[in-house]
């Protein structure tokens, strides 16, 4: 029977983060010792804390690999068929300004 996901307080995840940036272990001791089950749940705990500072935060961001989080992808959705060449160029803007959004190191 599979597991269910697991729920972490705030608490919690935060004595997970000070015990490795302490050197306590390393992220997959970490995992063992705290019994969690997915060492990448670690990773990412440490990685939001690293960027915000704190746990409460958390709740605010969005989830770890997101890449653009609320841009609209005008990849996506079925084809579009352009009426005049001013609309084709348009929509190939948009689909630029997306990549960019996406890929902002390029």
């Amino acid at each position: 029977m599979p597991r269910k996901n697991c729920t972490y307080s705030n608490e919690f995840k935060l004595q997970v983060v000070q015990a490795y940036l302490a050197g306590e272990g390393s992220m997959q001791e970490i995992a063992t010792i705290y019994e969690i089950r997915n060492v990448s749940q670690v990773k990412a705990w440490v990685k939001k804390f690293k960027e915000v500072g704190s746990i409460e935060a958390f709740n605010r961001l969005p989830s770890v690999g997101s890449g653009a989080k609320g841009v609209r992808n005008p990849l996506k959705g079925k084809r579009i068929h352009f009426k005049n060449i001013e609309e084709e160029r348009d929509y190939y803007k948009a689909q630029v300004e997306y990549l960019k959004k996406q890929y902002p190191n390029l």
